[in-house]
């Protein structure tokens, strides 16, 4: 017989390594689909910049499908955009993307400060949608607010291309970028805090070991993620990156990040050895397969190993794709909570 738990409660508490009758069951990535689109009657690109909208898509996840918490926003954008660089909208089954890049390797940081960058664009409708999550969802659910981490924003602004190309030739040149970069991650990321999330899950996809070693990783990512989301007061922070982590799981940890959320490429049980208990693990049920491809016995099944294996929170492994059938993200919740 499950505890009388609220969902909050339930996963504040395995962010602490607390353990109940099962993990908690919620998508701390991008959470949204077609198929709650349709359902709720709010779709993207609108949701991107509409303060209702978004509340409204970000609590798709726990009330058409019984996730145990709520999230905004919807993309890696919002920092770019919010900085002044150009961005694709996206359509209703895509999320928006970087157009090109606002500067050269070779220049000075003339990034605007953390102030008006909190008042501007993107970055200030997600606060004031946090708080709004805060106010209708808060009581049941914890509120996930999502951002982008340091050196993955750097390449928005430069190329991540250039970012790895620098690292082996000009390795102070890529240290400007990122540190400037961090001043934006840090100032937002306690803003979002702030603004009433229980969690500031930051994404930092261009640090995974595709592209870095994990002595870069310390060095151009996890220095830099160790002073602007370890720190954050009154939320927990959870650092996700993605790819196969496996051999920067120590690295990660070593942020001082209270929770890791990492993909399907790590083997879970191995993840849970590596990890023991030193952070909350979050995932790793894939997402292209088998909660895009796969079917729900599939999803079942998957979501099964993540939680017998000591996931404290199983959770997709990465950002859901709007494409997912709700047939599928039902079927992950059905095989953590019955």
């Amino acid at each position: 017989m499950s505890e009388k738990l609220t969902p909050r409660d339930r996963v504040l508490d395995a962010l602490k390594g607390k353990k109940h009758d099962r993990p908690p069951v919620a998508v701390f990535t991008q959470s949204a689909t077609m198929g709650q689109m349709d359902r709720l009657g709010v779709a993207w690109p609108e949701a991107h910049y509409d303060i209702d909208k978004m509340v409204t898509l970000g609590g798709g996840q726990a009330k058409i499908f019984g996730f145990e918490a709520v999230r905004a926003p919807f993309c890696l954008t919002v920092e770019a955009e919010s900085l002044g660089m150009t961005v694709d909208k996206g359509r209703k089954d895509r999320t928006p993307m970087v157009k090109g890049h606002s500067a050269a390797m070779e220049d000075e940081p003339a990034l605007i400060d953390v102030g008006t960058f909190l008042k501007s664009g993107r970055a200030a409708i997600v606060q004031k949608a946090v708080t709004k999550m805060k106010a209708v969802y808060g009581a049941e659910y914890p509120v996930i607010a999502g951002n982008t981490g340091p050196f993955t924003l750097a390449g928005h602004l430069v190329g991540t291309e250039n970012l790895v190309l620098y690292i082996m030739v000009d390795p102070p040149l890529v240290n400007k970028w990122v540190e400037a970069a961090n001043v934006i991650c840090k100032g937002y990321s306690q803003a979002l805090a702030d603004a009433g999330a229980d969690v500031v899950q930051m994404s930092e996809p261009s640090a995974s070991t595709d592209l870095l070693s994990p002595d870069m990783f310390d060095d151009y990512a996890g220095k830099y993620v160790a002073d602007s989301l370890a720190p954050v007061k009154g939320a927990t922070g959870v650092l996700h990156i993605c790819g196969n982590t496996t051999d920067i799981l120590n690295n990660m940890i070593n942020t001082g990040v209270k929770a890791l959320s990492i993909e399907e490429k790590v083997v879970p049980e191995e993840a849970v050895r590596i990890v023991n208990h030193r952070a909350a693990l979050i995932g790793n049920v894939g997402v292209v397969n088998p909660l895009l491809q796969g079917t729900p016995e599939d999803v079942l099944a998957h979501g099964k190993r993540c939680a017998a294996a000591g996931f404290d929170v199983v959770s997709p492994g990465c950002g859901l794709s709007a494409l997912i059938k709700d047939e599928n993200l039902a079927a992950l919740v059905k095989a953590v909570k019955g």
